[in-house]
C-alpha cells in the first residue's frame, strides 16, 4: 500500500523536474547557459540540442553576455544559424573563435509578458500534479472497493497523498515567487 503513496510522490517529483527545466527557459534579462543549451543545431549531418551534442562550452562572462566556444571551429556558423532560427530573441555574433550573445535589458512590457508566460507554465505544472493525485486517489479507492485495504487504511493513504500534493504545490509556488523576483530585477 505504501507503494501507492511512493508512486504518487515520484510522479509529482517528475512533474516538478519538468517544470523546473521549463521555467529555466524563461528569460530573466540575465545571461544564463540555459537560454541556449536546448536550442537545436544542425551539424555533422544531423540535428541535436546544443547541450546534448556537447559541441561547445557555454558560459556567462557577465550579467548580460553569453560566450559559446565551439570545440570544432568549423561548425561555428551552424551554431549561430541554429540560435537565430530558434527565434528566441537572441542575436549571436561570431567573434573570432567564439560566439557572443548580448542579452538585452527587458522592457516593463516584456517583463509582464514573461511573468504571464511563467504563471501559465506554473499552472500547467499544478494541473499535472493534481492529475497524479487524482490517479492515486482512484487507485486507493479501487483497492478499498476490492476489499484489499480497510477504510482506515484508505483514509491514511489518501491523507499521505494529499500531504505529498500540498508539499509539491508549495514548492511550485516557491519556484514561481523566485522566478518572478528574477524577472522584476533590473
Amino acid at each position: 500500500m505504501e507503494q501507492l503513496v511512493e508512486q504518487a510522490r515520484q510522479g509529482m517529483q517528475k512533474v516538478l523536474e519538468v517544470l523546473r527545466t521549463d521555467l529555466s527557459t524563461v528569460r530573466t534579462g540575465r545571461a544564463a547557459p540555459s537560454l541556449v543549451e536546448n536550442i537545436v543545431i544542425a551539424a555533422y549531418g544531423g540535428t541535436q540540442k546544443l547541450k546534448v551534442m556537447e559541441l561547445a562550452t557555454i558560459a556567462a562572462s557577465d550579467l548580460h553576455t553569453l560566450i559559446i566556444t565551439p570545440f570544432d571551429g568549423s561548425i561555428i556558423g551552424e551554431i549561430q544559424k541554429g540560435i537565430l532560427e530558434a527565434n528566441v530573441g537572441l542575436n549571436p555574433v561570431i567573434d573570432g573563435q567564439v560566439i557572443r550573445i548580448s542579452i538585452p535589458m527587458l522592457s516593463e512590457e516584456r517583463r509582464e509578458e514573461l511573468i504571464h508566460l511563467m504563471r501559465q507554465k506554473l499552472e500547467n505544472g499544478k494541473i499535472m500534479v493534481r492529475q497524479v493525485r487524482h490517479e492515486s486517489m482512484n487507485e486507493i479507492k479501487k483497492q478499498y472497493n476490492d476489499k484489499q485495504i480497510s477504510e482506515d487504511e484508505m483514509a491514511r493513504l489518501e491523507k499521505e497523498v494529499q500531504k505529498a500534493t500540498d508539499d509539491i504545490m508549495a514548492e511550485i509556488e516557491g519556484m514561481g515567487k523566485k522566478k518572478e523576483e528574477e524577472l522584476m530585477q533590473i
